[in-house]
């Protein structure tokens, strides 16, 4: 009798863990939304693609059937800012990464060590955060894009570093090339 009232607390407890989770990243979903909104109010040349659960805003889109596109085998270089999305808006005290070295001195980082900046390649292939695959997923050459998703498809349970766990992540890019 005691090990059923435990197995029945223990999934009780569960359930309502799941909801609380759900409820989290439901409050990001709408958070994302407002960031994308105010985009496209900002940009009406700017365009949205949701890829499973990651949103991307294209800024200043000359989307040209033309040009290659990023594909699922394929590698991508590019420079980046991640933010962790706390609001409607980004800046530099949610700044947790760049490579781009205009980016960091306007955040006042310490410069101290300037091999960090400049362009990285990343493969599709190699292990890289499911919201940031789905969000790179058809960019092209010379975009400047927002790619933004909830913790679901970050690093959900885990902390990183200064990234909280479950924290949704927003990604500022300037593609430089595609293979």
């Amino acid at each position: 009798m005691k090990k059923a009232v435990l197995i029945s607390l223990a999934l009780v407890f569960a359930a309502c863990t799941q909801q609380a989770l759900q409820t989290t990243y439901d409050k990001q979903t709408t958070t994302i939304e407002s960031f994308v909104t105010a985009q496209m109010k900002a940009d009406e040349t700017a365009t949205l693609t949701r890829t499973g659960g990651a949103y991307r805003v294209t800024l200043h889109d000359t989307l040209d059937p033309a040009r290659d596109s990023l594909g699922w085998n394929g590698k991508v270089t590019l420079y980046y800012a991640m933010y962790i999305l706390s609001g409607s808006s980004l800046s530099a005290s949610n700044l947790v990464a760049t490579n781009s070295e205009e980016i960091a001195t306007a955040a006042s980082w310490d410069l101290t060590d300037k091999t960090q900046f400049g362009p990285v390649t990343l493969d599709m292939q190699d292990d890289l955060l499911e919201g940031l695959k789905m969000g790179l997923y058809g960019v092209q050459p010379e975009d400047e894009a927002f790619i933004l998703f909830t913790g679901k498809y970050g690093y959900g349970s885990k902390e990183q570093g200064m990234i909280p766990a479950r924290s949704a992540l927003a990604y500022h890019v300037w593609i430089e090339s595609i293979e």
